[in-house]
């Protein structure tokens, strides 16, 4: 048996023996969230929250509660370790990189099977300002949930909001961009090229890095079907209708079947 073999298996061993109650499971899942919204390294928090586990555990079979093992209520607990920890600029700016970078590669390649890319200074700087928007927004609404008892559903409804704020914004950048002129960067051939090879390089790297192929998926989903409906003889309407079909009930498959793996883990 392997060390990483050996690993899982006391780390699966030990998962059984910390039993929680689903209090201080939403506890713990909840001052996870709340300390990775205020930018901490995620490994410490990890390190924090695994400590804190087996603190609990063994607290709760002394029949004690949560308020009496932490000796605050859970938000001023969680405040309170947050201020004792430094922020971790370094990754959290790599991540504002990936997010901004991220943006626009969903842009870049539809627009490179159209032709030479050209984009306006507006368009730019408003992917940046939407990006920035954006990670403010994830991080205020995760450290919201993480500190207020909510249903579910408006947990769940505060999500949708966080995830159709960009695409609002996004279409408010494009009526915006017709009704402004700024200047436009044109980019020739070789200048194409290149932004498109950066870009396949940073899709697959980052998809690599978080081992999963969701990005890449999404973004050939967003692509290939316009691009390819556009080789055939068929009217606009008809294109129109069968692309978006194809965009979003393959994205929408898709995500069903990762909930459906993830579920059976």
């Amino acid at each position: 048996m392997s060390q990483m073999q050996s690993l899982q298996k006391e780390m699966r061993w030990l998962k059984n023996e910390l039993q929680l109650s689903k209090k201080s499971q939403d506890f713990l899942e909840n001052l996870r969230l709340y300390l990775f919204s205020s930018g901490k390294n995620p490994d410490e928090v990890e390190d924090i929250v695994g400590e804190l586990e087996i603190h609990l555990s063994e607290a709760e079979k002394n029949g004690k509660s949560i308020e009496k093992i932490i000796g605050k209520s859970p938000k001023e607990y969680m405040k309170m370790v947050s201020n004792e920890m430094i922020i971790d600029y370094r990754t959290w700016f790599k991540y504002i990189c990936i997010i901004v970078f991220g943006s626009f590669s969903f842009t870049v390649f539809p627009d490179l099977l159209a032709g030479n890319l050209s984009y306006s200074v507006l368009e730019i700087f408003g992917h940046i300002v939407i990006g920035a928007i954006f990670i403010a927004s994830v991080f205020t609404g995760f450290k919201y949930i993480s500190t207020v008892n909510q249903s579910i559903k408006k947990q769940g409804m505060v999500l949708v909001g966080i995830a159709l704020l960009p695409i609002a914004l996004f279409v408010g950048l494009i009526y915006l961009n017709r009704a402004i002129d700024t200047p436009v960067i044109h980019l020739g051939n070789t200048g194409s090229l290149i932004i498109g090879l950066i870009t396949a390089l940073f899709i697959i790297g980052v998809s690599i890095w978080a081992k999963t192929w969701t990005l890449i998926i999404i973004i050939a989903l967003l692509t290939l079907p316009d691009y390819l409906l556009n080789l055939a003889s068929l009217q606009y309407e008809t294109k129109l209708i069968v692309s978006t079909i194809i965009t979003f009930g393959g994205i929408a498959f898709y995500l069903l079947i990762l909930s459906k793996l993830e579920k059976s883990k």
